[in-house]
């Protein structure tokens, strides 16, 4: 898997099931500033909906999202 888009921070989520992706997501975005990136791998398929849903309801800029044979990696813009 590429590294698509430069990020500011990473959260790596795999093997945890929902809702703990989105949890430490949510903790490391509390600490970026606005406009930060933070890029997010789980290997959840629920995560997909949760990070699309998430994003729309806080307000944040999920930039791309990619999903390689069951990996999948999400960027979010701070909002």
């Amino acid at each position: 898997m590429t590294d698509a888009l430069a990020h500011d921070a990473l959260v790596d989520a795999s093997g945890l099931n929902c809702p703990l992706p989105l949890l430490k997501a949510k903790l490391e975005l509390n600490r970026l500033v606005s406009g930060q990136t933070l890029k997010v791998i789980a290997t959840d398929a629920g995560s997909q909906r949760d990070f699309r849903t998430f994003a729309r309801l806080a307000g944040h800029e999920l930039l791309r999202e990619e999903n390689d044979a069951g990996i999948y990696c999400y960027w979010l813009r701070k909002a």
